[in-house]
């Protein structure tokens, strides 16, 4: 089956692993801009960064026939630095026409700090002023559901936002329905580890429905699968849900999200 994985980090894989995605059957990804294993130390940096992430990854999966996307930010481990942060938030606006570009992302909170609280709120102005998408992370284990509750509130405090053109990843069983009752779509990550199991994602799937949700495999530095969403297809059909629900998770929610975006030119095979 077909698939889009929605929030991948490729720049800590390497190009056999675009191969291996491909042959389990992901043509498109979207990657959000992250940490670098370690704090960077100019608006330089983040400057090569985003060219690493309009030129060259598009090639790099381009070798395998998959369409790779992107969301350009400082994120939330790197925003307690206010100054750095708002240097990189001045050099964002002259990616955003770059044809692989849908949005800001993975903007967020990391350790729920007033200082984080201000980047993200400057993050999202930039989106609006640019009609761009957003693409948010939650906090880990005991600060998530404190962080999403504190991110919901800050985009409900701003009546530009469009909450059906933003996408709060990272949710588990305690915060996926704040996320959909407020009118956001909610992202599962697939970890090994921590956040969501394939299992445990398929439960909430079971509980929740499919409505304005999606998987994602996040792929990063720390332990993870980028084969997570392969996974949880055949955790689905195992429980012997038809592929027309499985194909809406996996490959028509994320396709029908990522179409708002202006920049997102992608025609689905027939």
């Amino acid at each position: 089956m077909e698939y889009i994985d929605p929030h991948i980090h490729m720049v800590s894989r390497t190009t056999d692993d675009y191969e291996t995605l491909a042959k389990m059957g992901c043509v498109a990804m979207s990657e959000p801009a992250f940490w670098a294993g370690f704090d960077r130390g100019s608006a330089e940096c983040f400057r090569d960064y985003f060219r690493q992430l309009t030129e060259f990854e598009p090639k790099r999966a381009a070798q395998f026939g998959i369409r790779h996307y992107t969301w350009l930010c400082i994120n939330a481990k790197e925003a307690e630095n206010v100054g750095l942060s708002r240097e990189v938030i001045a050099l964002i606006p002259e990616f955003l026409d770059h044809p692989n570009v849908l949005g800001i992302g993975e903007i967020g909170l990391n350790k729920n700090t007033p200082n984080e609280s201000t980047i993200f709120l400057e993050h999202v102005d930039l989106a609006v002023r640019h009609r761009q998408q957003m693409l948010i992370h939650t906090p880990h284990l005991e600060d998530k559901y404190q962080g999403t509750r504190m991110i919901v509130d800050m985009l409900a405090g701003d009546s530009r936002v469009e909450r059906g053109r933003v996408l709060i990843d990272h949710v588990e069983e305690h915060t996926i329905r704040l996320v959909r009752e407020s009118g956001f779509w909610a992202g599962m990550t697939l970890y090994p580890v921590t956040k969501c199991t394939p299992q445990r994602a398929v439960d909430m799937i079971e509980m929740f429905g499919p409505e304005r949700l999606m998987v994602n495999s996040a792929g990063d530095w720390g332990p993870s699968k980028p084969t997570a969403v392969p996974d949880l297809i055949f955790e689905m059909r195992r429980r012997g849900h038809p592929e027309s629900l499985i194909r809406r998770v996996v490959y028509e929610n994320p396709l029908a999200f990522f179409a708002q975006s202006a920049n997102f030119r992608f025609t689905p095979r027939a």
